[in-house]
């Protein structure tokens, strides 16, 4: 009878650890659910904002510049100006990771002068800041799925 007795207060101990655990992941979910839908919300906001904007002409110097939107989901391709989809074309149709200066020789400009390059990688760049593209560490850059 004491072994069953000693046996009943450990199962009774154990109990209520398990209890208190089960308090604790039941809280937890509920924190997450929560977060769950904060950032539901949050991501749906966001999309309808991004969805809102579209490129637009803007004057800057004088001159009409048309602007790169973020890549999302209801913006496609055909939203950015020519020059960038040409770019856009030749990083996705090239096997590996290209340099500014492979895409300055497909569009035909003069590589050899560091001055006719650095306005291409401007552009790349703004792509991969604007989530078309991606920068790598080394400079090159591939096209995002």
């Amino acid at each position: 009878m004491e072994r069953i007795a000693v046996r009943r207060a450990e199962l009774d101990e154990l109990e209520e650890q398990l209890v208190k655990q089960l308090d604790q992941v039941r809280a937890e979910r509920d924190e997450l659910a929560v977060a769950e839908r904060v950032l539901a919300r949050i991501g749906d906001q966001i999309a309808g904002d991004r969805a809102v904007i579209a490129p637009a002409p803007a004057q800057v110097g004088g001159r009409s510049v048309l602007l790169v939107p973020h890549r999302g989901d209801s913006v496609d391709e055909a939203a950015l100006p020519g020059d960038y989809r040409r770019i856009l074309a030749i990083v996705r149709a090239a096997d590996s990771p290209v340099q500014v200066r492979a895409v300055g020789e497909e569009l035909g400009l003069q590589v050899e002068v560091r001055g006719k390059l650095e306005p291409l990688r401007a552009k790349l760049v703004k792509l991969a800041d604007r989530g078309w593209l991606h920068k790598r560490g080394d400079g090159k850059f591939t096209a995002r799925l």
